[in-house]
């Protein structure tokens, strides 16, 4: 099955591909690698999901606005390539989860951007390296952010 076809397949809504926020590229590609700018919790209205984990959020809605950053990643790279289907396999995930200093469920945060891409390429080609990393501060407030590597046809 393609890979597009098993995004309408799981039921998925892939949002506008996210606009940079500043002086860089959303996409870079070289070769046959595509590099992903760091990507936020895009809601379907336009708005990022924002808050702290450990505070005014858990790890269940931290997981939830991580899905949400690896639909904006999936729509990125569709937008770019043109077809999902052109994608060999995911590389490496870094995640970003802003929380308090005493948060340690960073890496069941970013499972749910991981989780996403294993139901989408498969558990060859959806499961990379990766990273998962508190911080204290992320752009515009919001709860995590994300940013991949791609190899690619």
């Amino acid at each position: 099955m393609s890979y597009d076809a098993k995004i309408d397949e799981l039921g998925l809504e892939l949002p506008p591909p996210p606009q940079a926020l500043g002086l860089y590229k959303p996409v870079i590609q070289t070769g046959n690698h595509l590099y992903l700018s760091g990507h936020g919790p895009l809601q379907q209205d336009g708005s990022l999901v924002t808050g702290r984990l450990g505070d005014d959020m858990d790890a269940d809605q931290g997981y939830a606005a991580a899905r949400l950053v690896g639909l904006a990643i999936l729509s990125s790279l569709r937008g770019h390539l043109g077809s999902l289907d052109r994608v060999n396999r995911l590389i490496k995930l870094t995640g970003f989860v802003k929380c308090t200093d005493s948060f340690e469920a960073q890496p069941a945060v970013i499972n749910g951007c991981s989780e996403l891409m294993r139901d989408v390429f498969g558990a060859d080609a959806g499961v990379g390296a990766r990273s998962a990393v508190g911080t204290n501060a992320l752009p515009a407030g919001m709860a995590v952010e994300i940013e991949a590597v791609f190899e690619i046809e």
